[in-house]
C-alpha cells in the first residue's frame, strides 16, 4: 500500500548486495504465486549469511514458513532436464528455481515460450530477462567435481516451488509483458509491482470463480473517462496522462494475473479505482487546505516534515506546561 517504505516493496529491482540472490530469487517466485513477500523477511527465515549465502536447505526452511515446499529435481543430462523444467512451468504452472553460474547464483524461471525462457535474475537490471535454452542451458549445467575431479559428472538441479494454499491466482509472465516491463519509462511498475498486486486484489477477483466477469479492460472502457475528469477537475492542478498511466499499469497487472470485476461490484471498483488515483494525484501533486483543515499547498515529504515539527512543538509546550504546574 502508499504506506509503505521502499524498503518494504517486494517489486522488481536488483539485489543490493552479492550474497541475497536466494532470498530474491524465493521472492519473485512467491510473487507469481500472488503472495508478496520482501526478501528481508525471507533472508531473515533462511538465516542467509553474507559468507555463505543460501543454500537450498535454507531457502526450504523459508519456503515452508509461507506455505509452499522446495522440491528437488536432479537430471545428469541436458534434455531430461529441459524436458522437467518445461513440464513444471506449463502444466503445474509453479516458478522454478535454479542455482546457477557453478552453484553460485540463485535465479527465478517463471515461464516458457517456444525455445524461450523466462527469468528473473536478481544481478541483472533490469531484473527481468529472456533466455534461450543455449543460454540457460550454459548457466545451469554444474561440474560435480567434487565427485570426480577427473571426469566430473554433469548435474541440473531444479527447484520447484510447490504451493501448499490453493493459489488463486498466478503470474502469466509472457515475452511481451518481459520485454513491456524492461522499458525505462515502465522502470516503476516493475519497482511497485507487489502495490498494484495487493490493490487490485481487493478490488478483482480470479477469473475463474466469477459467474459474470468484466476484464479490466472492459471496465477501463466503460468508465476511465469518467475517473480521470472527474479527478482533474476536483483537483485542478494534475495532468491527465499521469492518472492514465496509472490506470493503464492496473489494467497491466490485472491481466497479466488473470484477474477481472465481478458485474454486480462495478459501482465499488469504480469507486475505488477513483480514490486510488486521487490518493495517487495528492501524493505527486499535493493538496491546498480544505474547509480550514490541512497542510497547505504542501504535499510528499515537506508535508510529512512538516505535520512532525508541528506535532513536536505541541508536545513540546504541553511538556513545558507540566513542568511550571
Amino acid at each position: 500500500m502508499a504506506t509503505q517504505t521502499l524498503a518494504h516493496r517486494p517489486g522488481f529491482y536488483p539485489q543490493p548486495n552479492e550474497w541475497t540472490c536466494g532470498p530474491f530469487a524465493l521472492k519473485h517466485a512467491l510473487v507469481a504465486l500472488g503472495r508478496t513477500v520482501h526478501a528481508s523477511e525471507i533472508a531473515q527465515t533462511a538465516r542467509t549469511h553474507w559468507w555463505s549465502g543460501t543454500n537450498e536447505i535454507r531457502l526450504a526452511r523459508a519456503a515452508r514458513s509461507f506455505d509452499c515446499d522446495l522440491v528437488l529435481e536432479r537430471s545428469r543430462h541436458a534434455e531430461e532436464a529441459r524436458k522437467r523444467l518445461i513440464k513444471l512451468l506449463r502444466d503445474d504452472q509453479v516458478p522454478v528455481l535454479l542455482c546457477v553460474d557453478e552453484w553460485t547464483h540463485w535465479i527465478t524461471v517463471v515461464g516458457v515460450e517456444g525455445n524461450r525462457f523466462l527469468v528473473i535474475d536478481s544481478e541483472q537490471d533490469p531484473v527481468l530477462t529472456i533466455h534461450t535454452w543455449a543460454q540457460l542451458r550454459a548457466r545451469w549445467h554444474y561440474d560435480d567435481v567434487d565427485f570426480d575431479r577427473e571426469k566430473p559428472p554433469v548435474l541440473y538441479d531444479l527447484h520447484a516451488i510447490q504451493p501448499r494454499f490453493r493459489a488463486p491466482v498466478k503470474a502469466d509472465f509472457s515475452i511481451d509483458r518481459i520485454k513491456f516491463l524492461r522499458r525505462p519509462e515502465n522502470r516503476s511498475l516493475a519497482l511497485y509491482w507487489n502495490e498494484y498486486l495487493e490493490d487490485l486484489l481487493e478490488i478483482c477477483k480470479p477469473a475463474g470463480r466469477i459467474t459474470n466477469p468484466i476484464s479490466m479492460a472492459e471496465f477501463l472502457r466503460r468508465h476511465q473517462e469518467l475517473i480521470v475528469s472527474r479527478v482533474v477537475y476536483w483537483h485542478g492542478d494534475i495532468d491527465r496522462d499521469g492518472i492514465v498511466k496509472i490506470l493503464r499499469n492496473l489494467r497491466f497487472v490485472s491481466e497479466a494475473y488473470g484477474l477481472v470485476i465481478p458485474a454486480a461490484s462495478t459501482r465499488r471498483a469504480a469507486a475505488d479505482l477513483a480514490i486510488l488515483v486521487t490518493m495517487w494525484t495528492v501524493a505527486v501533486r499535493g493538496i491546498d487546505e480544505m474547509y480550514g483543515m490541512g497542510l497547505g499547498a504542501v504535499g510528499g515529504r515537506q508535508g510529512l516534515r512538516r505535520a512532525l515539527r508541528l506535532q513536536t512543538e505541541r508536545l513540546n509546550k504541553v511538556v513545558r506546561r507540566k513542568k511550571r504546574s
